[in-house]
This record gives C-alpha cells, sequence and structure tokens, in this order.
C-alpha cells in the first residue's frame, strides 16, 4: 500500500505538468506564429522481483516474471511545428513563411535568435524591427518618403519613393531553417535559440532549397486547436482523478489494518 502512494503521487505531479502545459497553449491560441508544446511521458525504474527468463528449473523457464513499476514523469516537452492558418492584414509589414523556415532576429546581445512572427515594425531610423524592438537581420532600412513597401516570395525587399516611381531595391529578406526544429530552445518574445539539439542554421532565399517563400500583408496564426486542447484537459483532468483516488483507496486500507490489528 506504501508503494501504491508514492507511484500515484508521481501520477499526480506529471498530470500537473501536463496540465501547465496545456494551458500554457490554450494562453497563447492567439499568438502571433506560436507552436504548441506536447508533454511526453516515461515510466520509471521497475523493481525485479522475478527476472523474465530466468530458470525456473533445469528445463524450463519463467515466461514473465515479476516487475513491479515505480510510477511516471515528464521527460520533456516538445515543440510541434505544425503550420499555422494564415491570415491577410494588409499591413505592408506583416510577413508570413509559407512553409518550411523562420525569420532571423538580432538581439541586443549580438545573438541572432528565430522566429515565426513576421509582424514587424519601423523605429524612428526607419529599420524593420520587432515587436519588442529586435532588429531583423538582414537588416533592412528603409529610406524617407517611402511611398510602398514590398516583399516578394523570394524575400527581395523593393520600395518607391516620393519623385521616382521606379522601385528600388533595399534589401534581401533571408530565412533559416533546422533539421531539427523541435530541438531549439525557446526564450519568449516568440523568439527561439539554436542549441545543439537543432542544428546549425541553414541559411537561404526564401522559396528555394525547401525553404517556405514570404508573404507580405499576411500573419500565420497559432497553431493551438482550442477543441484538441480541451479533449486533452479532460484526460488529463481524469487521469488526476483516478491517480487520487488510487492514493484515497490506499489511504483507507492503512486505515483499516491501523484500526483493526
Amino acid at each position: 500500500m506504501l508503494p501504491a502512494l508514492w507511484v500515484s503521487k508521481t501520477g499526480l505531479s506529471a498530470q500537473d505538468m501536463n496540465l501547465t502545459t496545456i494551458s500554457n497553449n490554450l494562453a497563447n491560441v492567439s499568438t502571433t506564429g506560436f507552436k504548441r508544446d506536447r508533454a511526453e511521458f516515461e515510466d520509471l525504474l521497475y523493481q525485479i522481483r522475478r527476472q523474465p527468463g530466468g530458470q525456473s528449473s533445469q528445463d524450463s523457464q519463467l515466461p514473465t516474471g515479476l516487475q513491479l513499476g515505480t510510477g511516471v514523469r515528464v521527460v520533456g516537452t516538445q515543440k510541434i511545428f505544425t503550420a499555422g492558418s494564415l491570415q491577410t492584414t494588409e499591413q505592408p509589414l506583416d510577413m508570413a513563411i509559407n512553409g518550411r523556415g523562420f525569420f532571423q532576429v538580432l538581439l541586443p546581445d549580438g545573438t541572432v535568435s528565430y522566429s515565426r512572427d513576421g509582424s514587424f515594425h519601423l523605429n524612428s531610423d526607419g529599420q524593420v524591427v520587432t515587436s519588442s524592438g529586435y532588429a531583423l537581420e538582414p537588416a533592412i532600412v528603409l529610406p524617407n518618403e517611402v511611398r510602398t513597401f514590398t516583399v516578394g516570395e523570394d524575400g527581395t525587399v523593393s520600395v518607391t519613393t516620393s519623385g521616382n516611381p521606379q522601385p528600388q531595391i533595399v534589401g534581401n529578406l533571408q530565412t533559416a531553417d533546422f533539421i531539427n526544429p523541435a530541438g531549439l530552445e525557446a526564450i519568449g518574445n516568440n523568439l527561439f535559440l539554436e542549441t545543439a539539439s537543432s542544428g546549425a542554421p541553414q541559411v537561404g532565399t526564401p522559396g528555394l532549397n525547401g525553404l517556405g517563400p514570404t508573404l507580405q500583408n499576411t500573419l500565420e496564426n497559432s497553431n493551438v486547436s482550442v477543441v484538441e486542447e480541451l479533449v486533452n484537459m479532460i484526460t488529463t483532468q481524469r487521469a488526476y482523478e483516478m491517480n487520487s483516488k488510487v492514493i484515497s483507496t490506499a489511504d483507507q486500507m492503512l486505515g483499516f489494518i491501523s484500526q483493526n490489528l
């Protein structure tokens, strides 16, 4: 009965972490470019009382053995990088990647981070920056008196200015991809950092070598499915209740022994 209490305790802890993951997904259902998390579980060590395949006699073996589990734990959370739905915004600084790839964002310390959030803005110097003021990499700076701003599917940035109707190319947007995007480190602000698990970034022209083309006047919505998360929440709630019931049952059995012996 005492081992059952500890096993159920690990179940409660694991389901609590699972609910935290689900709540974070639901909280970010409206976050541009957000990718949902999925909690992954693994069972803990087993107590081997009788070894499977052990000799029960000289000419026979145990078919199964006796193995007692010690519980469960959350071994990790995986980012699910499926594409979110695309929304037309009619804002020229809004961009989305239709497929694989990440925008490159330069952090204040000089580190390059990566994002699927294409809701960009202009700072006082005419440079394209994120909502947090971090510059797009490579830098895109617009000249004064810009009349139109156009980003092609291959990342070519061109503008027209007052008195000059001919388009001028002011930069080329490049995106990056990873062999294992799930290995990226999420640091908040819709940004990710490269890790040893993600592999080195493969930087290239949008629309080529497997990179998705860039779409102007468009944003990528969160890939969180509210219905799926609610179903996961119900499943988590029931699993939590069952583990709580085991603790209650073990407590009643211990109470019966202590009162009757």
